[in-house]
């Protein structure tokens, strides 16, 4: 499993790679769309970004896995959005859209953790690893 440090150093080289390529490497990975999702850290108020995937959209809805590659720990992102559902998704080359996050309740994770798990195993994988049920997260357009 990636350490915090690890996955700080991957998200800031994807950062990176996106950047320097013009957004033409890195904004897809495994088959899925990469974006930057912005939050609000919950202990500074400041403003904290990362680069995730997303395994299935539906319509406007961007569905995002709080794996962590599967930490017993939620990722910060997550807890982020629980305190303060309003943030923001740029996808590469695009301006940051306004966008309200929610954990899917059960049923909705019922419904689409087969789903994404048939499409992208990794998931499956690290749900194994850990005890705690992984999050499903819908981010939908901001009214």
């Amino acid at each position: 499993m990636p350490s915090d440090v690890q996955l700080k150093v991957m998200n800031a080289l994807h950062k990176v790679v996106l950047k320097a390529s013009f957004g033409k490497l890195g904004a897809n990975l495994l088959g899925m769309p990469a974006f930057e999702l912005i939050t609000t850290g919950r202990k500074s108020g400041q403003p904290r970004s990362v680069m995730l995937t997303s395994p299935l959209q539906e319509g406007d809805t961007i569905a995002v896995v709080a794996s962590k590659g599967g930490n017993d720990e939620h990722p910060a992102w997550l807890l982020n959005l629980r305190d303060d559902p309003a943030v923001q998704v740029r996808y590469p080359g695009q301006a940051a859209r306004p966008m309200t996050a929610r954990i899917a309740d059960a049923q909705e994770r019922a419904r689409l953790w087969p789903v994404i798990t048939e499409d992208h195993d990794n998931y499956a994988g690290y749900q194994k690893k850990t005890d705690r049920e992984i999050p499903v997260v819908l981010l939908e357009p901001r009214s």
